[in-house]
């Protein structure tokens, strides 16, 4: 189970969610969104670092599948992001009693809370994202492809069997879908204007799985404003390879839209 002040599960359509929670609850929840083969753990101590640096309460669940989450049907469809956007996340919101969010996403995590937010005017009041995908890029196709072949027998496998009940499943669900034909159009650029909350973007620069032309289009598309943090020579997840600049900068930017006029 993932550590927290308080970790546990809520109920989701008679299923659990695991939960995991930190700093002062109430008023504006941090919302962690987790990448396509991550988890609530996978987060690590972040989360409690950017709920003490802000002063915000913190919220991370795995979603249905992941970690020890109840499982995911599958094989999963190419809509199973706007089905996480749409329907699981709004009821993990409604279920925890946030009403005031900043959700802070990473890879699909991030690609959800873009779509989510495009429909959810109300509760969402600021995105953080570290690197969003909106487009299927043929690097990331290829990147993905060498997991699904490398995986089995792996440190891979190994490591995520201490963090999801069904690691092999997970990864199997998400690998497919991925590398599926009725994924390569899978295109969220259209949501990105009716996004209206500030949103921060971090990408590093030797991210294996996208390129800068993802933040260009988030960045360039989104109906409210934005802000850039490329990291050189950083991977897929800047906040494990950077911890203290992203920290800074992640708390900085929830500063400063917690001080905008709502």
């Amino acid at each position: 189970m993932a550590k927290g002040e308080m970790a546990g599960f809520l109920e989701i359509d008679g299923r659990r969610v695991e939960v995991a929670r930190f700093g002062r609850q109430g008023g504006t929840t941090l919302v962690f969104l987790h990448e396509g083969l991550g988890c609530a753990a996978a987060w690590r101590d972040f989360p409690a670092a950017l709920a003490e640096a802000t002063g915000c309460a913190a919220l991370v669940y795995s979603r249905f599948g992941y970690g020890r989450s109840s499982p995911a049907p599958l094989p999963r469809p190419a809509s199973f992001m706007h089905e996480e956007a749409h329907r699981f996340l709004p009821a993990v919101l409604d279920a925890a009693g946030v009403k005031d969010a900043l959700l802070v996403g990473h890879s699909d995590g991030a690609s959800i809370a873009l779509l989510h937010a495009a429909e959810e005017q109300v509760r969402v009041r600021g995105l953080l994202l570290e690197a969003p995908h909106v487009f299927v890029e043929p690097v990331c196709v290829e990147a993905i492809a060498v997991l699904q072949a490398a995986y089995p027998g792996s440190k891979l496998q190994e490591k995520l069997a201490q963090r999801h009940d069904d690691a092999d499943a997970m990864v199997g669900g998400w690998t497919e879908v991925w590398l599926s034909q009725a994924f390569r159009s899978w295109n969220i650029e259209s949501v990105l204007p009716s996004v209206r909350a500030p949103v921060l973007v971090i990408q590093g620069s030797a991210d294996e799985y996208g390129t800068l032309a993802q933040v260009e289009a988030v960045c360039s598309q989104v109906g409210g404003p934005s802000e850039r943090l490329i990291l050189d020579g950083v991977g897929h997840a800047p906040h494990r390879d950077r911890p203290g600049e992203v920290l800074a900068e992640m708390a900085a930017f929830v500063r400063r839209v917690l001080r905008a006029p709502s």
